[in-house]
């Protein structure tokens, strides 16, 4: 069995000075804050964008402020440096980017012509801070396999990628440009519903050589970073509207939460 060091075996002596953390240490720990604050600024940045009429550009800053949001967690988790206080700042953060950015952004969009149209970016926001408070008291620090309620960050790629879809020449095959705005409306609503809802979403799979599993997911997520960064209004919509219906097919097909088990219920660690 390891040993502790001494220093952790036992308080130190009476008017012995506090240790001091390297200053390796420091910045190791400051690290995953630091992107969670990225993830804010980028929030931010949607929002004004979206206000001086850029929205477009506000979309892609979302899907930014997403995956930095996915890199915080991992990066506290690979220097053990998780602390409750991160997580509180993650999900205050997360309530900006993925609640208030996405519904504005969709507001100054499409919706800002009408008098009370605003009340369906409320009803967004809305859902979002209930999924994140209810996140908080049911699995905030615990493993999980599954989330309950569609993840607030995935309804926000979901909604914002969505007019660049529409606007390319495969998804005018299937509906004219000019029902956009009444497709992001019903969008907008499905999207508040199933934050809301106890629906089982599945995590991200761990990434890694170790098994096969492990390995193609790996090369997944490769040819996901090429997609991405070449046809991006090509690849977020259709990949996130899949996740969003693979939710609703399983819950369907399964019947209600409780019947997938425990695990479906934030439960082990992917």
């Amino acid at each position: 069995m390891q040993r502790l060091p001494p220093s952790r075996l036992a308080p130190s002596p009476p008017g012995t000075p506090p240790r001091r953390r390297p200053r390796l240490e420091r910045s190791v720990l400051v690290l995953p804050s630091a992107f969670t604050l990225g993830n804010l600024f980028l929030g931010v940045w949607a929002i004004v964008s979206a206000a001086r009429g850029r929205t477009e550009f506000a979309a892609w800053l979302i899907v930014l402020a997403a995956i930095a949001d996915s890199l915080d967690g991992r990066v506290a988790r690979a220097t053990h440096t998780g602390s409750r206080f991160g997580e509180e700042l993650d999900s205050l953060v997360d309530a900006v980017s993925f609640g208030v950015a996405p519904a504005l952004v969709v507001y100054f969009q499409f919706l800002a012509d009408s008098g009370w149209s605003w009340t369906l970016s409320f009803l967004y926001i809305a859902a979002a801070l209930l999924r994140l408070a209810r996140f908080n008291v049911v699995q905030a620090g615990r493993p999980k396999r599954y989330f309950q309620g569609l993840p607030s960050p995935a309804a926000a790629i979901t909604l914002v990628t969505f007019p660049a879809f529409a606007a390319t020449d495969m998804a005018r095959l299937w509906f004219p440009e000019r029902a956009t705005h009444h497709l992001v409306v019903w969008l907008l609503i499905l999207l508040a519903g199933l934050m809301v809802s106890t629906i089982p979403y599945p995590t991200v799979a761990r990434f890694g050589v170790r098994t096969w599993r492990e390995r193609a997911m790996t090369a997944l997520a490769l040819v996901s970073v090429v997609a991405a960064v070449v046809v991006p209004e090509l690849y977020f919509f259709p990949v996130m509207i899949l996740y969003v219906a693979f939710g609703l097919v399983r819950a369907v097909l399964l019947g209600p939460p409780e019947r997938l088990g425990p695990e479906a219920v934030e439960q082990n660690r992917p």
